[in-house]
């Protein structure tokens, strides 16, 4: 809805329209950065609105189409991911079933997220392979409840490596390392997210198991010439997908089996730890475009409250930036009012009550020159302190807004 009140002049020089100019100010905004970021994080301020993974399509299909963007990462299941990149490369499987089973922490279900799928895959259909675009899964198969078993991951490695080794090199035989992984519900038992003692991680069984899963990652990186002569890039580069995932689900379910203070904090830390080397390894497929929650891809520490726990952690954002410098780049997302869920116009002395000013409905921000015209004008805004219904909504932290290098801004977010 138009805006009754004037723009703010601190933040009509930063704001560049999405509706008015187009998504391809994004260009614009990134050919102000040092060099070209071969890793770009589009965030989004809460999960569920279909406003910011719309916009994030026409960013997506914009950076393809005129700067050369050869994959996308989402927020979700790195190896759920892999039937998807089956999908949109190869045709493997249907839209439906792939929508499905591709997806975690329900995202499948998501209307944007299905039309990203259907755009991919019709834009690689008549392609060479080296010339389609790829999709990616960076997180781990984790949830909120549960760390997924390492079964899947193990056994697809070990199955790589004996197929182009001599079996006498392996740590163990496919059946001991059955016998070693035993029933999956042992692993997934969601009663030992709240209680460290329902957790098989610090078991014999799981210990000998990180002794395996590392001994196959570094045969995998040293038979590494080769393994990728033997079979391709591609299959040795998912090997050692299987191979990080094994090793991060292991380390994280020994930390859900320990019963110190620092259990939740170490769990934080390890799934951004996990994100943060899919996506290294991501980079790899060239330019691509990340999109996750802001807390995953922001620069600064995150911080979360949970009941009488103060914690802080490194996201996995700050992990890639601090590794990979300028070819990091990142995008929050921020909204002004969301009434279906309880969130009203934002107040005036917030960063998100004066982008509120704007006339036009989406906006990409220069986030560092705002920071630079408040810093100028003795503005400090307040953090925004509203409350969102299903409580996902986290604001933007003004004293961080000079970490960030553009802010995608939605007014008025629709139910």
């Amino acid at each position: 809805m138009p805006s009754s009140k004037r723009t703010d002049p601190l933040v009509q020089d930063a704001a560049s329209s999405l509706d008015g100019e187009g998504v391809a100010v994004v260009t614009r905004l990134l050919r102000t950065l040092p060099t070209r970021p071969r890793l770009l994080g589009l965030g989004e301020p809460t999960h569920g609105e279909e406003a910011f993974p719309e916009l994030r399509n026409e960013i997506f299909r914009h950076l393809v189409e005129h700067e050369g963007y050869r994959s996308l990462a989402l927020e979700s299941d790195c190896l759920m991911g892999l039937a998807v990149d089956d999908y949109v490369t190869a045709g493997k499987g249907t839209l439906d079933e792939v929508m499905e089973r591709g997806f975690s922490h329900g995202f499948g279900a998501s209307p944007a997220n299905r039309e990203l799928v259907r755009w991919i895959r019709a834009y690689n259909e008549d392609r060479p392979a080296a010339e389609r675009l790829r999709f990616f899964g960076f997180d781990g198969p984790l949830e909120m409840t549960w760390a997924a078993d390492p079964g899947q991951a193990l056994t697809a490695l070990h199955g790589y490596l004996a197929a182009w080794m001599d079996a006498g090199l392996l740590p163990c035989a496919a059946d001991d390392l059955d016998r070693l992984i035993g029933a999956g519900d042992r692993w997934s038992n969601p009663a030992a997210a709240m209680d460290a003692s329902q957790s098989i991680g610090q078991s014999a069984e799981a210990r000998r198991l990180r002794l395996v899963a590392d001994d196959l990652a570094a045969l995998l990186d040293a038979y590494a010439p080769h393994l990728i002569a033997s079979t391709s890039r591609d299959d040795w580069w998912r090997a050692s997908l299987y191979g990080r995932t094994a090793t991060g689900l292991l380390r994280y379910h020994y930390w859900m089996a320990d019963d110190s203070p620092a259990r939740v904090w170490r769990l934080m830390s390890l799934r951004d730890g996990m994100m943060a080397g899919n996506l290294q390894a991501i980079a790899e497929y060239g330019p691509t475009l990340i999109y996750a929650h802001n807390r995953h891809l922001q620069r600064e520490k995150s911080t979360w409250q949970l009941a009488d726990m103060a914690l802080d952690w490194w996201s996995a954002g700050a992990i890639v930036s601090a590794r990979l410098g300028d070819q990091y780049a990142f995008l929050a997302s921020a909204l002004g009012a969301m009434p279906h869920q309880a969130l009203p116009v934002p107040h005036p002395g917030t960063v998100e009550g004066l982008l509120y000013t704007l006339p036009d409905n989406r906006y990409l921000i220069d986030a560092r020159r705002l920071a630079a015209a408040l810093a100028e004008a003795g503005t400090k805004p307040v953090p925004r302190t509203d409350v969102a219904a299903d409580y996902g909504y986290f604001a933007l932290d003004p004293a961080h807004l000079g970490d960030t290098d553009g802010i995608v801004f939605i007014k008025d977010v629709p139910a």
